[in-house]
């Protein structure tokens, strides 16, 4: 076994127990919040009692039986949710460390335990789990099944994942949701959303789909470091720049320059009426994830 491969394992390992953990003790119990069954399924009928609704009187067997006989139906329970995420090569950039796993983490790998406990709170509610990874294209795709197994898998692929393509292109993983997904699904969107062009696919997808955004981000995404001059290179396109870091005026456009991209796709989802998660690497995921859940809770209630 090389040091790479014990290396992947003791990460994969690590994030397995912090996915699991979180799972469990913080999120499973308001995860049915988030999402919602596919509807109403015929379970049996019954004699009509006072009181029940006269529409569902089944008119067939009432008349074969010769008494009143009543439909009754039962929430479909059963939901798949999708983890759809940006795995280009800005996602391996990562400067700070993760309260949750207490490692100096990329944004690729909190997506991974991110994911992780989307998909063992997904799991312990009996739904299934589905993945499709993506950078400027399709690069792999897991259908969706259930089992803790198929959870470590899924978080596996994300952790193992090298991009053939560095780019980034949104567009083509929710065009490859909609192709794939039939029936409606919750869909957790993990990326940077740095790169925008998704527009009219994301609201195509959010018309199918439950689409829930998790915007990740690294401090240092948004602010440069006072280091002087200094040669910075572009992960997804290799094109290297020096840049004069002392300067406050470059520090401040370049800052401007990465919240105005991010401005344009949080008034996108804001549009669409998409329930946005932030995650900053450096801080627990955990509590962004907490106030989904019981933002949606409220809205069931009322």
């Amino acid at each position: 076994m090389t040091i790479a491969t014990k290396d992947l394992l003791k990460q994969l390992r690590r994030i397995e127990i912090t996915s699991r953990r979180l799972a469990n003790d913080q999120l499973t119990g308001n995860y049915a919040s988030v999402v919602k069954g596919q509807g109403l399924a015929f379970r049996e009928v019954r004699q009509y009692q006072p009181g029940d609704d006269v529409r569902t009187i089944d008119w067939n067997v009432s008349a074969r039986a010769g008494e009143t006989f009543v439909k009754v139906f039962v929430e479909e329970r059963e939901m798949t949710v999708m983890l759809v995420v940006d795995l280009s090569a800005s996602q391996r950039f990562g400067t700070q460390r993760s309260a949750d796993a207490g490692i100096a983490a990329s944004k690729a790998q909190v997506a991974a335990m991110v994911a992780g406990a989307c998909a063992f709170s997904a799991i312990h509610n009996n739904d299934r789990v589905g993945l499709i990874v993506a950078t400027d294209r399709v690069e792999k795709m897991v259908p969706p099944k259930r089992g803790d197994k198929h959870c470590m898998r899924v978080i596996r692929e994300i952790l193992e994942f090298q991009p053939q393509h560095p780019g980034t292109d949104l567009r083509v993983a929710l065009q490859a949701l909609v192709q794939v997904a039939k029936r409606r699904a919750v869909c957790f969107v993990l990326s940077d959303f740095i790169a925008g062009g998704f527009d009219r696919t994301l609201a195509l997808a959010a018309a199918r789909h439950d689409i829930i955004p998790v915007m990740l981000s690294d401090r240092r995404d948004e602010e440069l470091p006072d280091v002087g001059l200094a040669m910075f290179e572009d992960l997804e396109t290799g094109e290297e720049a020096v840049v004069d870091t002392s300067d406050p005026a470059v520090r401040a456009w370049y800052a401007h320059q990465v919240r105005a991209r991010r401005a344009v796709s949080e008034q996108l989802f804001r549009k669409l009426g998409l329930d946005l998660v932030k995650v900053d690497t450096s801080k627990s995921f955990v509590g962004p994830l907490r106030d989904l859940f019981a933002r949606r809770a409220r809205r069931a209630r009322s």
